[in-house]
């Protein structure tokens, strides 16, 4: 077995990389492995040879889906590249991502200019912290506009954009890359890379020289705002060499106000190195860690034959012979795991542990773990919740963490069983492996042998289910997806009572529920009295009132917004968990009735781009489906419009509007909220 060893002494990045939808990110994240020599010609979306595209659904599609992890070396620096999903489906990919990064670059396509996506990358890695560098792509087509370019990215991201690069073009072609640090002029070699063309001096007088000296007073100026070394030479009008602006511009880079800024085309493999160069001279350091920490689970992914594997970060410097038992530390190349010798604190591994691990999961130095650094309890996402810490008189089964699965809010479900009833136990784990690598994902099991699986979008559907069997082996089959909805108690109900004894064994309860406020969407139980009962009594409690609100009364979706109020609970000693689930549940069933609750439906924001010729034929569409336009715009060439629409009037979408558009339109959904159902 090949070793591969790594010098300690190599700093250490990782980048992530966010774009719109088709913006170039996965073509960009080629080429940068190739001309930082990682791979040998850079793998094309389109014929499913990317490199970081590594899932048959991913070659397939065309688009990322998982985020592809690979590495380079440049100016003695070691990069961990982590690309990540465009599509609106994987969004908690992006999330993933940007907690195990310390730069990003946000792609920008000239064709289209600042997308909805791109927006919403944008504000991901302000609220992250992330330090984002732009790159204006597709400039292979002279018919875009770099300037127009940065004029949009201002105006809609609010930043002042320091051009860094310059396209040259002959004859329609782009032929060159000028780079305004170093003033030089980039060519392709015969090899396809590019180099410096040391035939060509700024000084000279060439045709480029002026917008350069332009472009290099201009990040002079916005260098001195933020250097005071930059702000003396300029006052005194003396030139500014290289190496004072650069640190300047590593200033400047920290700051919110403005964004570095290269461009070129991924496609043609220009402007590329001075891109790599500047992820080098403008990124932070990793941070510091705590020393009694081996490092952080940031991702799970599962391959066939192997199992399952951790992405995992490290927080500690150590060498084989010091590893906890158990565990083993490899470098990730697509889908082949390549053995090291060392981690180092900061960098990114594919790990084996000898344990099953959870997202987010802090392990020590000694192999053991810590809670979840978003403490997500894992049963709470399948209906159940064993927390019995708590001790107010009110239980809130949303809340406040704030964990990555919080945030996303599955909307679709879709009935899936076993074709074979021997297959059902190992559904069941496969279904719970994916749900454990997917945050957006939920599986909620049924009593009858089936499962509903709760999904973001129909993308990510079919993926999970393509996954399931290539990668588990399990047929099933699988109901049209459905919207999830809501229900909504319309007033108080109860108090009813319930009691349920086997043998010597009882328990009675004596319950009421309350709806609460409509922007309120938990659950709350109060029985203060309950408090002072075992530890395992109260868990059951809450547990058997959650799970029964899980599947709601007319079974549309979960019963949400109320406050349980247990009044009265008697149990005799040694009354069995499965004992409190069955008499709880009954108590909810003679409580709430289908006529004590309101169904609502979720509502999206529709935000579109498509031609103008296109407008009309679009706007009609959203309109029979129930849509309502709130915001229209454009400048002549592009139209602008956002709606509100019931998403159960926009399963398949994607296809309406590509044959409408011709494949042009562009478009993104957010939730609103839920509305009363008509």
């Amino acid at each position: 077995m090949k070793y591969i060893n790594f010098y300690t002494m190599q700093s250490v990045r990782n980048i992530a990389i966010l774009a719109h939808v088709d913006a170039g990110k996965t073509t960009l994240s080629e080429r940068i492995l190739f001309a930082s020599g990682e791979v040998r010609r850079p793998g094309k979306v389109e014929e499913g040879l990317a490199t970081m595209d590594y899932m048959v659904e991913e070659k397939e599609r065309g688009i990322t889906i998982e985020s592809g992890v690979a590495h380079f070396e440049w100016k003695n620096t070691w990069f961990n590249f982590v690309d990540t999903p465009g599509h609106v489906d994987f969004g908690a990919e992006v999330d993933m991502a940007l907690s195990a990064v310390e730069g990003a670059v946000l792609v920008v396509s000239a064709a289209s200019g600042v997308e909805t996506q791109t927006v919403a990358a944008f504000k991901k890695l302000r609220a992250a912290g992330v330090r984002t560098i732009l790159f204006v792509n597709k400039l292979d087509n002279p018919d875009y506009s770099l300037d127009e370019t940065l004029i949009n990215i201002e105006e809609v991201l609010g930043v002042r954009p320091v051009q860094m690069t310059l396209p040259e073009y002959t004859d329609g072609k782009m032929t060159a890359m000028y780079d305004v640090l170093s003033q030089s002029r980039l060519v392709h070699s015969e090899t396809d890379e590019e180099v410096v063309d040391d035939g060509w001096n700024v000084e000279d007088g060439w045709d480029h020289s002026r917008e350069i000296k332009r472009c290099y007073a201009e990040a002079v100026d916005f260098a001195s705002n933020f250097d005071d070394d930059v702000l003396s030479l300029a006052m005194d009008k003396k030139p500014v060499p290289p190496k004072t602006l650069l640190k300047g511009l590593r200033k400047l880079a920290a700051s919110d106000d403005y964004a570095l800024c290269y461009a070129g085309s991924a496609m043609e493999g220009f402007g590329v190195r001075s891109l790599i160069t500047a992820l080098s001279f403008f990124l932070p350091e990793v941070p510091e860690f705590n020393s009694e920490e081996l490092g952080q689970v940031i991702r799970l992914r599962h391959f066939k034959g192997v199992g399952e594997i951790s992405l995992f970060r490290a927080h500690s410097n150590m060498e084989r012979k010091e590893w906890p038992a158990g565990f083993e530390f490899s470098r990730l190349k697509a889908n082949l795991l390549l053995p090291v010798e060392e981690i180092r604190a900061g960098d990114i591994y594919a790990m084996r542990a000898p344990f099953e691990t959870e997202l987010g999961q802090i392990i020590v130095r000694d192999g053991t773990v810590e809670p979840p650094a978003s403490s997500w309890n894992h049963e709470v996402a399948n209906g159940t919740h064993s927390d019995t810490g708590a001790t107010s008189s009110s239980w809130s089964a949303e809340g406040t963490t704030g964990s990555i699965r919080d945030r996303y809010k599955p909307l679709l479900q879709t009935r899936v069983e076993c074709l074979s009833t021997e297959d059902y136990h190992h559904v069941e784990k496969s279904l719970n492996t994916l749900a454990r690598m997917d945050p957006s994902f939920r599986v909620q099991h049924d009593d009858g042998g089936f499962w509903y699986l709760h999904t973001v979008g129909e993308v990510q559907l079919d993926v999970l289910l393509a996954r399931l069997r290539r990668e588990f082996g399990c047929e099933v089959k699988a109901g049209e997806p459905e919207v999830h909805w809501q229900e909504r108690l319309c007033h108080d109900v109860g108090p009813v009572e319930n009691t349920f004894q086997i043998g010597p064994h009882k328990i009675s309860i004596k319950l009421s529920a309350t709806p609460l406020e409509s922007d309120a969407h938990d659950i709350r139980l109060s029985a203060e009295f309950l408090e002072t009962a075992p530890r395992e009594i109260l868990a059951g409690v809450r547990s058997a009132l959650l799970e029964t609100t899980e599947t709601g009364v007319l079974g549309k979706g979960p019963l949400v917004g109320l406050c349980f109020e247990v009044e009265h609970f008697e149990w005799t000693e040694g009354a069995l968990p499965p004992m409190i689930k069955k008499c709880c549940a009954d108590a909810v069933t003679k409580l709430i009735k289908p006529a004590d609750v309101s169904l609502q439906e979720p509502y999206m924001e529709l935000s579109l781009e498509c031609p103008v010729n296109f407008a009309g034929a679009i706007t009609g569409d959203i309109q029979s489906r129930d849509g309502k336009v709130k915001e229209i715009g454009g400048d002549g060439r592009t139209h602008f419009l956002k709606a509100e629409i019931p998403l159960r009037k926009i399963f398949g979408y994607a296809t309406g509007v590509r044959s409408i558009s011709k494949g042009t339109a562009l478009y993104s959904l957010k939730l609103i909220g839920f509305r009363n159902a008509t």
